[in-house]
């Protein structure tokens, strides 16, 4: 493991995929991209960036494609967020990893992350992780609880049933979809070609360019479905000081692999 002694300066540049056509959102995303969704009176959006400029970032690129027109007259140049806010629009869907390469001026370790994850991480904890670490790669991951709703069996090599487990839990660490990239992690993402973040993650492991996770344990909730917008809607509002300043909430757990 290559940790670094150096202390690294605040995160600056970041890229935000907000081009999905949200479709476990629907019908709510036929009228709005799923970025714009409403958390109480501010967008999904709108919230995350407050929490990236508080953090330290100042440059920010979202990568549009659905409705991108609604996101790029909310937010225009970022101004009134106190953000440089550009954006890089695909003509063709490329994933979740293809995008990244079309954006310019990615000079140093930047963020990537989903434009629809609430969560309250410290970035710049994160931030100063990837640096320490040193690696092309950093996951913000969270250790998650997966209810199994059957009994469950252990056999052994004869087909015997050596344990019966009923209605187990297990856990899994998951990604996020919050990275912090060097700039070498250009190489890996070919131009104009559609290609997702697990499948790059997995290049680099083939690689022997393996990412680090950070591992995190507080509240974090990845909107996909009706049923997470209307639990995001009911935790914000029960913890709204903590997400608008994630840098003065629970500390989280981080470590490598």
């Amino acid at each position: 493991m290559n940790v670094s002694t150096h202390t690294p300066a605040s995160p600056k540049r970041a890229v935000i995929l907000a081009g999905g056509k949200g479709s476990r959102l629907y019908p709510y995303t036929t009228v709005f991209p799923k970025p714009l969704m409403p958390i109480l009176e501010k967008p999904i959006l709108e919230i995350v960036l407050t929490q990236l400029k508080q953090a330290g970032f100042s440059q920010i690129t979202l990568a549009v494609g659905y409705l991108a027109e609604l996101i790029q007259t909310y937010f225009g140049d970022g101004e009134k967020l106190g953000l440089e806010i550009d954006y890089s629009r695909e003509s063709e869907p490329l994933g979740t990893a293809g995008p990244i390469r079309q954006v310019a001026n990615l000079d140093q370790d930047f963020l990537v992350m989903n434009g629809d994850v609430l969560c309250t991480l410290n970035f710049r904890e994160m931030f100063d992780f990837h640096i320490q670490h040193g690696g092309l790669a950093t996951i913000g991951t969270y250790r998650k609880a997966v209810p199994i709703t059957l009994g469950v069996l252990e056999l052994d090599e004869h087909q015997q049933i050596r344990d019966y487990i009923e209605k187990p839990t297990l856990h899994y660490h998951v990604s996020m979809g919050i990275y912090f990239f060097k700039p070498q992690i250009l190489d890996y993402i070919p131009p104009q070609q559609r290609l997702d973040l697990p499948d790059l993650m997995k290049a680099l492991i083939v690689a022997g360019q393996s990412p680090y996770a950070y591992l995190f344990d507080d509240l974090w909730l990845d909107i996909g479905r009706p049923e997470d917008y209307a639990e995001a809607q009911a935790l914000f509002s029960e913890h709204q000081e903590r997400f608008w300043n994630p840098e003065h909430s629970q500390a989280p757990k981080a470590g490598g692999a």
